[in-house]
């Protein structure tokens, strides 16, 4: 079956800055997949490569079996493309704003109205289809930024971080609306900075750092590549918090991670339910009264943070005002 999306060492410079540095990765058919890495690793770069925005200095990229050098036009017939920010007219309604993308993409009146009005239903936007945009909420408007990527039917929609700045609710209307694409039979690469996005929708995930590929697999698969299991307390009192970690980080000789706002203190261990014993006589013997104690393994964050050496939080590389992120 041909890939959704192959890239093989591809690479992409600006000036001195080199954003995608021999990347390779695969999507297959079916599923979404997330790519995972810090501003400036070269998420939004790989994007508007797969989306023909940019054209790549080396390597060879294909979508569902297109070279994106030598069929650019074939590739933008099967793509539709959400960026980071809602590109969306707020003085026309939804249905308006639909229509219009739709006129553009070259269908007939007829095919623009029932194809608009297909995707407002299929998003839930059908009962704000006919006010202005400007009343919409942020995460309506993200919506309706969605819904244009796909009147034209793509069969690969391209999501760059969709649901930066929206509040909790409505970044998770928006994961339930793209769960639904994807049942649909629409394939979605997705970029996010946000782990538990990436693990609540992908299938697969790609982890890149620098402008390469650095790990891929399932987001369990990935859990296990961390190797360790992660001990957790909250403790009573954020006193305690500093003995709590001293406690917990001389059971592997590890470093324990602390958070204050939550009063948390976490250590990744080699061992499973047994070093639970040993961080309980730990944690008794510093006098550090506890709330809740458990084994779990990593999260996404941690098996970045393995992986990388670095947290989703670095500011954004540019050069020549193209980002690299």
């Amino acid at each position: 079956m041909t890939p959704t999306i192959e890239a093989s060492g591809l690479t992409k410079r600006f000036g001195k800055t080199v954003a995608l540095d021999g990347l390779d990765l695969v999507a297959k058919p079916g599923q979404v997949l997330a790519v995972l890495g810090p501003n400036g690793a070269g998420k939004t770069t790989f994007v508007r490569t797969v989306a023909t925005l940019l054209r790549p200095d080396g390597g060879e990229l294909r979508v569902a079996g297109h070279d994106v050098r030598r069929e650019p036009r074939a590739v933008r017939r099967m793509i539709g493309l959400a960026g980071q920010s809602a590109a969306v007219e707020p003085a026309m309604t939804g249905r308006e704003n639909l229509e219009l993308v739709a006129r553009l993409f070259g269908q007939d009146i007829r095919t623009a109205k029932a194809n608009s009005a297909k995707v407002l239903a299929q998003l839930g936007l059908m009962d704000a289809a006919d006010r202005l945009v400007r009343t919409y909420s942020g995460g309506m408007r993200r919506k309706l930024d969605l819904g244009a990527s796909l009147v034209g039917s793509p069969r690969l929609l391209l999501l760059d971080e969709p649901t930066t700045g929206l509040d909790p609710r409505s970044r998770i209307e928006l994961w339930d609306a793209i769960a639904g694409l994807v049942a649909a039979g629409t394939d979605v690469l997705l970029t996010t900075q946000y782990l538990d996005e990436a693990d609540h929708l992908a299938s697969q995930i790609v982890i890149i750092d620098h402008g390469r590929a650095i790990a891929a697999g399932t987001p369990s698969e990935l859990k296990q590549q961390a190797g360790r299991n992660v001990i957790e307390v909250h403790v009573r009192d954020r006193a305690d918090l500093a003995r709590a970690a001293a406690a917990l980080a001389g059971l592997d000789h590890g470093q324990a991670q602390v958070e204050e706002a939550t009063h948390r203190v976490s250590v990744a261990v080699e061992a499973g339910t047994d070093r639970l014993r040993d961080a309980l006589r730990s944690l008794d013997a510093a006098g550090v009264a506890v709330d809740d104690l458990s084994l779990r393994r990593p999260t996404l964050d941690e098996v970045f943070l393995a992986l990388t050496g670095q947290a989703l939080t670095q500011t954004p590389d540019t050069t020549a005002g193209h980002p690299a992120a």
